[in-house]
């Protein structure tokens, strides 16, 4: 009874977070917006159509993206933290940002960079190199995990390439890895959200199998779970989850490290409440990194090095406390 009013007191405060992570990243900008027209648009009365304008063309696509992207990473870092049984796996241990980078350096170097051309060129080498890797290293997760070593460090000296190659384009294609939200719209949420809704559901469905694998596979194989079924399963939805973020926002880093790892110091190992509190915990920590990076300076500083500068010390925190 105290530990399931426990976890309801946790989820209850994680979503009043999102909430007012969400009207402060549609209330805070460039432009001044009266609160009052903040709370009149949100409860759609009328209200000053500049400031209409603004939110809904402009800051609410911007928020939803950076919560959509904040749930799809911070699942996808809970997954593979499960799967290879290492707190200090991530989204992107697949090369799945390697292959999106040369994607979309490969669209800029090409002049074809419209929205729809990087999306579209970002997803599809992102889920090419999440395939080769698992045919690769499919014969155990220390296979995998070396095998994407292998092809990060390749698709980096190719876009490393592209990115010499692009000349005066050379600016966008950095810039893109970089990762932001300045470019966001409602394409990109229309874009990113079904993918990341899917991919979420079916990690949330398999928590319980998680669980299980957490204790190995010989183990979870004794009660009754397809081990093999569940990597490819885990694998698939891990790169559908990170190549939809990764297409619509770049790089952003340390998102699948930093949100699942401070859960599970939080709420524990139980995937059955450490998923939804890190879907939770990071619908909220996106946008309120995203306004840091519009606000902390007059222009606006990528999203990526933000949650870089917030994830480097906390990985150091982790080697320090864990001993890996």
């Amino acid at each position: 009874m105290l530990k399931t009013r426990g976890v309801t007191f946790g989820l209850t405060v994680l979503s009043l977070a999102l909430l007012t992570s969400f009207i402060v990243s549609i209330s805070i900008g460039s432009s001044s917006i009266d609160f009052l027209d903040v709370v009149g648009i949100l409860s759609g009365k009328e209200s000053n159509p500049i400031a209409l304008k603004i939110i809904v063309d402009f800051r609410l696509p911007r928020t939803v993206l950076a919560m959509l992207v904040g749930v799809g990473l911070a699942t996808a870092g809970c997954a593979m933290q499960a799967l290879f049984r290492n707190p200090l796996a991530d989204p992107y241990i697949l090369g799945v940002s390697s292959g999106a980078s040369v994607g979309a350096a490969l669209a800029i170097l090409l002049g074809i960079a419209s929205t729809q051309n990087i999306i579209v060129a970002a997803f599809l080498f992102a889920i090419a190199a999440v395939y080769v890797v698992y045919k690769l290293g499919r014969n155990s997760v220390y296979s995998l995990l070396l095998a994407g070593v292998a092809m990060a460090s390749l698709l980096s000296g190719i876009t490393s390439l592209l990115i010499y190659l692009a000349g005066k384009d050379m600016h966008q294609v950095v810039f893109w890895i970089m990762g932001g939200f300045w470019t966001a719209n409602w394409l990109k949420v229309k874009v990113a959200f079904f993918p990341i809704l899917f991919g979420a559901a079916i990690v949330a469905y398999n928590s319980w199998n998680l669980n299980a694998i957490l204790l190995g596979e010989e183990h979870a194989a004794s009660v009754g779970v397809d081990v093999e079924g569940l990597k490819r399963t885990i694998i698939a939805c891990s790169a559908l989850l990170t190549s939809a973020a990764v297409a619509v926002s770049g790089v952003i880093g340390f998102v699948g490290l930093i949100v699942p790892h401070a859960m599970r110091l939080v709420v524990g190992e139980d995937h059955r409440i450490l998923l939804p509190s890190a879907m939770l915990c990071a619908a909220s920590f996106m946008p309120a990194v995203d306004v840091i990076a519009r606000t902390i300076t007059s222009g606006e500083i990528p999203v990526g090095i933000i949650t870089a500068m917030l994830g480097a010390p906390f990985f150091i925190y982790l080697l320090r406390r864990g001993g890996y």
